[in-house]
């Protein structure tokens, strides 16, 4: 076919039929808007699917917070050391220390309540904690498997024949109930643990003075 009779025939068809539809162009159009604004995106606060916008659930990052006290006791390291291992003991010379009972079957295992009232309020806590492997008249340690979030250490210092030091250091994640007042709850708790340290060596006293089976 020569040019001039292709150049006849294309002008016999309709202009319109040599174009694409226009649902096809509105199709193309659409779909590189999909690929421009309708891919997932991430945002720091925001997240995009389809179009839509989503907020983003926001995990808020619990402030924990640390407290280290020691005493000086009066009694030899051994039986320091001795007392402080009588978990069930605890509630008798810690102030806010309501009860810690011994899981029978798991004897590492123990469960704490914590009553105390204070910033104008009733606080009350719970906790199972883990005793971790001790190291005999050195240190006790343990950190909480449920409950309020906490872990911490006694350390037991040689100071003489019949006198050692003491060293008590707890961390905790601040309960969301106290954060209003987590700037002034760090020293209220040293405070805590200073009281309860000097009722220890008067109790640390007592014990060593019981006689032995």
């Amino acid at each position: 076919m020569s040019v001039a009779a292709a150049t006849a025939v294309v002008a016999l068809v309709p202009a319109k039929s040599r174009r694409l539809p226009l649902s096809s162009h509105l199709f193309t159009k659409k779909l590189a808007r999909f690929g421009r604004y309708h891919a997932p995106q991430k945002r720091t606060s925001h997240y995009y699917i389809t179009g839509v916008k989503f907020r983003r659930p926001l995990t808020p990052v619990m402030e924990w917070q640390d407290c280290t006290v020691k005493t000086e006791l009066d009694v030899p390291i051994s039986v320091a050391y001795k007392c402080y291992s009588d978990r069930e003991a605890i509630p008798q010379w810690m102030p806010f220390i309501s009860s810690v009972k011994i899981l029978e079957d798991k004897p590492d295992l123990s469960r704490w309540s914590l009553k105390y009232k204070a910033f104008g309020r009733d606080i009350e806590f719970s906790w199972l904690a883990r005793n971790m492997q001790p190291i005999p008249n050195q240190k006790i340690h343990w950190r909480s498997l449920e409950g309020l979030p906490n872990r911490g250490a006694v350390r037991f210092f040689p100071k003489g024949a019949g006198s050692c030091t003491v060293e008590l250091t707890v961390s905790y994640e601040v309960p969301q109930l106290l954060t209003p007042v987590a700037s002034a709850l760090q020293p209220f708790l040293e405070s805590l643990l200073v009281r309860g340290l000097e009722r220890f060596s008067k109790f640390a006293k007592t014990y060593s003075a019981e006689p032995t089976s």
